[in-house]
């Protein structure tokens, strides 16, 4: 005779406990909070979108789309000032190098005139210390200085010139790089002139 079917009927399932039973509700109210919470603040859940640089980039770039990427970062992980569109950052220069993966905020943007402010212009000079090429960011204000020679005393050509672009250096000469410099018209032509006679350099602001 078969007696497993009378002692299960004694001893029938036991029900949940009234204290699991609360654990679950808590559990259950706990979840539909923290679903609420991620649809009312959905930056803080997901992250917000930031510019990354999708490579190593060095100072002076010109920056387009090929050289950053949009990634979702949580709010501690965004700095201070970090762009959030690839609008902000096409066409411009970077003032200082960027590592891939960086984000990219304001302060690594360089604030340059627009090439089309009325009065000015851009001339390309190269610098008689290669070292002092090496120094400049765009957006950088410098005044532009004729190296003395024998007829002619060292001189001031142009006050207050706006650094745009510093180039690369040449392996292939000893020349150092180009550096794009804008400044006003008169002061430019000046400066474009006696640049091809006489070294030139430039002195911090």
């Amino acid at each position: 005779m078969d007696i497993l079917p009378k002692l299960r009927a004694l001893h029938p399932p036991r029900l949940p406990s009234r204290r699991t039973r609360l654990i679950r509700r808590w559990l259950a109210v706990g979840l539909l909070v923290l679903g609420g919470l991620s649809l009312v603040h959905p930056g803080s859940a997901r992250g917000a979108p930031t510019v990354l640089a999708a490579h190593d980039l060095p100072s002076g770039a010109t920056l387009s789309a090929a050289d950053v990427r949009l990634a979702d970062l949580s709010d501690e992980a965004r700095p201070m000032g970090v762009l959030s569109t690839l609008d902000a950052v096409d066409g411009r220069l970077l003032a200082g190098a960027v590592r891939a993966g960086e984000p990219l905020t304001d302060v690594r943007l360089a604030t340059v005139p627009a090439p089309g402010d009325p009065g000015t212009a851009t001339v390309p000079v190269r610098l008689a210390d290669m070292a002092v090429a090496a120094l400049l960011r765009p957006g950088q204000r410098v005044d532009v200085v004729a190296a003395p020679e024998p007829a002619a005393p060292a001189s001031v050509l142009a006050a207050g010139a706006t650094v745009v672009t510093v180039g690369h250096q040449e392996p292939a000469t000893l020349k150092g790089p180009l550096v794009l410099l804008r400044l006003p018209e008169a002061a430019a032509t000046r400066v474009a002139a006696i640049s091809l006679e006489r070294p030139v350099t430039v002195t911090l602001r």
